[in-house]
């Protein structure tokens, strides 16, 4: 069924059928055609959380947090909305979002398009007005034309503002889209950024009586010594989760397939490897310390159970979704039943 869909879909542009599909399922889900049922296959604790399930949606399908409660009924164990900036901003121009089907594969360079913090979180509020009781993490990332000099200001300000609203908070500091954001993941650019996350942290922490965690998103593109690096400052500023890891900059899997050279990220099939690896070498650092989310080229249950062997406490999905539909979250819960 799904597959006849995807190639209805796959006749439209990459982000036209990204906004009807999400418009289609939140018809479906408002008129009762989808609505899971609560899915507790793999009950986890992570991060202080109670996780239903490990399996969640990762950050960039739902930016501004306008279908959270349609994606759940999926059967995600936890939603991850964003990334979001202080300051509404449209991104790169298009095209910026290409299929690679052959590779089962996407290329992004959407740049952050977003409509600001204050229109998620009154998202946010509406969901949970409504009655949605499911974890939900916001992704906050820097506004494209805040110096990488002044980018702790922009973080702190989404701190602030998404920390009322949100379970978890994760930190975007490896979209290659954005000039200059990379850099945050390296020396004293990092230590200074997580230092005053941390303490910002805190003080939330205590301002509205509750702790809610930090997680920092990290690149598939390090080599040891920068995975040793990063390691070591989430350690010392007692961070609460890893996030790996965003889209790869490699075009090795894909050089020789249409839209293969495009700039931008590269998610799906291609990176699953290089992902795993990483969480591999993150979880050999971090022991049993700070837990890791495993995200990158997850189309199968196995996909997903490799990630989890390789240390990751829960997984996130996005492009798999794309090319294997919602039959792919149905079959990661039934391995875990």
């Amino acid at each position: 069924m799904y597959k006849l869909l995807r190639k209805l879909l796959f006749l439209l542009p990459p982000e036209t059928a990204h906004q009807f599909t999400l418009k289609a399922l939140e018809i479906a889900h408002r008129t009762g055609w989808i609505n899971a049922p609560e899915n507790t296959a793999g009950r986890v604790s992570v991060m202080g959380l109670d996780f239903p399930n490990r399996i969640g949606l990762a950050a960039g399908l739902d930016k501004n947090g306008e279908y959270i409660e349609a994606l759940s009924a999926l059967g995600f164990g936890f939603i991850e909305i964003g990334t979001v900036t202080p300051r509404p901003q449209p991104g790169n121009t298009k095209p910026r979002l290409f299929r690679l089907p052959q590779a089962k594969a996407i290329i992004n360079r959407m740049g952050f398009n977003n409509k600001g913090v204050d229109y998620l979180t009154d998202r946010v509020a509406e969901a949970r007005k409504a009655g949605y009781r499911g974890i939900i993490g916001i992704n906050i990332g820097k506004n494209f034309d805040t110096y990488v000099e002044k980018a702790t200001e922009d973080y702190l300000t989404g701190l602030r503002v998404a920390y009322p609203y949100a379970d978890y908070i994760s930190v975007n500091i490896s979209s290659p889209n954005t000039p200059g954001l990379r850099d945050l993941q390296y020396g004293e650019e990092l230590n200074s950024l997580l230092s005053a996350l941390k303490n910002e942290q805190l003080k939330l922490a205590e301002q509205y009586k509750k702790y809610k965690p930090i997680a920092i998103k990290v690149a598939p593109d390090l080599g040891q010594e920068e995975i040793s690096g990063i390691a070591a400052a989430l350690l010392k500023n007692k961070i609460d989760a890893l996030i790996a890891t965003n889209t790869t900059l490699s075009r090795e899997a894909v050089c020789c397939i249409p839209y293969g050279d495009e700039a931008g990220g590269l998610s799906g099939a291609p990176v699953r490897e290089m992902s795993t690896e990483i969480i591999r070498k993150f979880h050999a650092l971090l022991k049993e310390q700070i837990p890791i989310i495993g995200v990158g080229g997850i189309s199968s249950a196995k996909d997903m159970q490799d990630k989890l062997d390789a240390g990751a406490s829960l997984v996130q999905v996005y492009t798999g979704l794309i090319y294997e539909g919602p039959g792919l979250i149905k079959d990661c819960l039934r391995i875990m039943q």
